[in-house]
């Protein structure tokens, strides 16, 4: 389950509206399937052909359109264009592994290129699609905060950084949440000083995500179960100090007065 979908075109209009270019194209192939009309034609033509897939929405023939551009023509300004443009047309095509690879090709021939801090955001966004639910492992979201945080910390003032910061909060909050689906499961086992810890996860690393007052609340709980009132009500002061206003804290506040 993602966190939630995002565009299909993520911010290309500048950058397809760059690299196209007035040519004719021939009659349409099926999607993923190359014309072989095309193979071996002037570099103009090949690539029209491409970028009149990607407009159709035949986004895997468009990327391997592209993908014969930079075979045919590997030294052309075409190559590098087609590299970038293949990237954006697999990630279309929600084949993310594909999307990350043809954009880290880019980036290893071209780093200084205008373009990178495009290539580092489709990278982050195909690893941000592959999220999983709280219920399955998180490897990929830490792969994709990572990608989000590299894009944010080289490019900072770009509008890619922006919407990255965004999604960075919510990869946070989707790996709180996973965190609290283990503290609650360790705390109906009646294994509470393993729940302990993994609401202390999320009280220290992600103690600005929405999951951070319940961490608290189910510490005070577990505490109290395992018979330390004293660090109950150390927890409960820390929650009505943060959060007053929370549902968690009047809980919390209802527990310790029962407890006495």
């Amino acid at each position: 389950m993602k966190l939630f979908s995002v565009l299909r075109h993520p911010l290309p209009i500048t950058i397809a509206a760059a690299l196209t270019l007035s040519a004719c194209a021939g009659k349409n192939a099926a999607d993923g399937v190359i014309d072989r009309k095309y193979v071996a034609r002037d570099v103009a033509t090949l690539y029209t052909f491409g970028k009149d897939s990607l407009d159709a929405g035949r986004y895997r023939q468009a990327a391997a359109i592209f993908d014969e551009v930079e075979r045919q023509h590997p030294y052309s300004v075409w190559a590098r264009r087609a590299q970038l443009m293949s990237a954006f047309s697999y990630y279309t095509a929600q084949e993310y592994q594909d999307s990350i690879s043809a954009a880290q090709r880019f980036l290893s021939l071209h780093p200084g290129n205008k373009n990178a801090p495009y290539a580092y955001y489709l990278i982050a966004l195909s690893h941000y699609e592959q999220i999983e639910d709280v219920e399955r492992d998180q490897q990929t979201t830490l792969r994709a905060l990572n990608a989000l945080t590299e894009l944010t910390r080289r490019y900072p003032n770009t509008r890619y950084a922006s919407d990255a910061r965004l999604k960075i909060d919510l990869a946070n909050d989707h790996l709180a949440g996973k965190e609290m689906t283990i503290g609650r499961f360790y705390q109906e086992r009646q294994q509470y000083i393993a729940a302990i810890k993994r609401f202390e996860n999320v009280v220290e690393r992600y103690d600005t995500t929405s999951h951070a007052p319940e961490a608290l609340h189910r510490m005070v709980e577990s505490f109290l179960l395992l018979g330390i009132p004293e660090e109950a009500r150390r927890t409960a002061a820390v929650l009505g100090s943060n959060y007053p206003g929370s549902k968690w804290y009047e809980r919390s506040y209802k527990l310790i007065q029962k407890h006495g």
